[in-house]
């Protein structure tokens, strides 16, 4: 207990009788006393404050979360908000839809011969022919890859999708980059690059080994066809 020197008022412990003090007794405070009370009062009005300081620090870091989220590109498919449609997720079938298969032109294979010298497609995008000992992995490039080794990885059973970077929208890009993250594997990869036929057929060319889809508008129905019809069904290693 401690017990109050000014007026002999008891209390249970020494926060309550500084306060008692502070309350009570402000005018007849020694300056022993007075700093006592002072330094008690002093830590009380620091906690708000300290708690008002770590509000807007928790701000602070939500402003720039948000910041970097919707405005610095992140979030969403690496750097577009807008969504996949959802069928990029649906298990391939054992064939595609003729409604898009039946638009499929087939040409006949130009071989399959390597050599590390550049070649001059008749074709481009090509379809078959000599290529070069790489290939380009999964994935959605701002930069057409080259094309020696594109037609390796189509030899693969890759399926490479070229689009036209002037009419490519956000919610398409998403859509394609969802395809290139799905299928990664060696002989059953998606490639997605920009078109590098300066005239090119349409905004959407999807490409398998000699075969070819042209599309003016893009529909993800039609690459899910496609990529039923000829994923994984490359020369090389059919898997599929």
């Amino acid at each position: 207990m401690v017990e109050c020197e000014y007026c002999g008022a008891a209390f249970d412990d020494e926060a309550a009788y500084l306060e008692h003090l502070g309350e009570e007794h402000a005018g007849e405070l020694g300056p022993i006393d007075q700093r006592r009370v002072e330094s008690v009062q002093d830590d009380e009005e620091s906690v708000p404050i300290a708690g008002l300081l770590s509000g807007v620090a928790v701000l602070v870091v939500l402003v720039v979360a948000i910041w970097f989220f919707f405005l610095s590109g992140g979030g969403g498919v690496q750097g577009v908000d807008a969504e996949p449609t959802g069928i990029e997720d649906d298990p391939l079938e054992e064939r595609g839809d003729d409604e898009w298969i039946s638009q499929v032109e087939t040409v006949e294979s130009n071989g399959a011969a390597h050599q590390s010298d550049a070649v001059e497609y008749e074709r481009v995008p090509p379809l078959s022919g000599p290529h070069w000992d790489g290939t380009v992995a999964a994935g959605f490039y701002t930069e057409t890859p080259q094309l020696e080794e594109l037609v390796h990885t189509l030899e693969h059973g890759a399926v490479v999708i070229y689009y036209d970077p002037a009419t490519l929208t956000d919610e398409e890009e998403a859509s394609l980059r969802a395809w290139s993250a799905n299928y990664q594997g060696t002989w059953q990869s998606v490639v997605v690059a920009p078109n590098p036929n300066d005239d090119p057929r349409g905004e959407y060319v999807l490409t398998a080994w000699t075969h070819e889809l042209v599309l003016t508008d893009y529909d993800a129905e039609a690459v899910h066809a496609f990529a039923s019809e000829y994923l994984g069904r490359g020369p090389e290693n059919p898997v599929r």
